[in-house]
This record gives structure tokens, sequence and C-alpha cells, in this order.
């Protein structure tokens, strides 16, 4: 008996989700932007995911070579079915805005960052999910 009470504490205590795994449970719907001239997918976000914003969260994904200035995105699927390319929902893909961008990343390189969440439903110029002063992990 101790032990099946054991494993449902360590279950229960186990690893926190992905953040992939929380992004993907945000419901979005179609909002018109006039400055843009365009209906864009806003989302809206759950008690859970906005509980965890300013806090330092960690995703590994494929690296997205779009050029922005001072941040790079990285994608929960490789470039030919990411967001961009192969119609994936917006929920995959996340700008890493770092604190120092690496030389060379390669097209679906597979990188990990950890970084401070900012969850974002109204500027329409940055993803919904970002990752402010983050890091490359080894």
């Amino acid at each position: 008996m101790r032990f099946i009470l054991l494993l449902i504490l360590v279950v229960m205590a186990g690893p926190k989700p992905e953040g992939w795994q929380l992004f993907e449970k945000v419901t979005f719907k179609p909002k018109y932007f006039e400055s843009e001239e365009a209906y864009f997918e806003v989302p809206t976000f759950d008690k859970k995911l906005k509980s965890l914003e300013n806090t330092e969260i960690a995703l590994s994904g494929y690296y997205i070579p779009l050029d922005l200035d001072s941040a790079i995105v990285i994608s929960s699927l490789p470039f030919s079915t990411c967001f961009f390319c192969g119609g994936a929902g917006p929920e995959t893909v996340a700008e890493v805005q770092l604190k120092t961008r690496p030389k060379a990343l390669l097209p679906d390189q597979i990188v990990k960052v950890k970084g401070k969440l900012k969850l974002n439903d109204s500027d329409v110029t940055h993803m919904n999910f970002i990752l402010k002063e983050a890091t490359l992990i080894k």
C-alpha cells in the first residue's frame, strides 16, 4: 500500500508540462485589425498559462530561418510543416528574444532555450508566445 501511495505522489509531482503542451490548449479566434487591414488569429490564454507569464520556462524546438533583428523563431514542428509553411497553428511557434544571438543556426536545427514567458494577444508584429531575456541551453 505504501508503494502505491509513493508511486501516486511521484507521478503527481512529476516535471512541469513543456511549453508546447500548454500552448496547444490555447484557443484562437479571428479579429480584424484596422492598422493592418487584415484578420489575425487572436489567442485566449487560460489561467494556467497566464500564471506562468514572467516566469522562466524552457522550450525545445526547430529553428525557423526568419530574419528578425534580435530574435529567432522556433517551432514544435519542422520547417516543412510549421505555421509559416505547412498550415500548422500559431500555437506551434514561439519568438525567442535572445540575450546574445548565436553565430549560426541551421534551418530545422533543434535548439533548447529558456527565458521569461511573455504572452501576446494584441501586437500582430510579434508572436503570441515570446521568451524574453532568453539563452540557449547546450
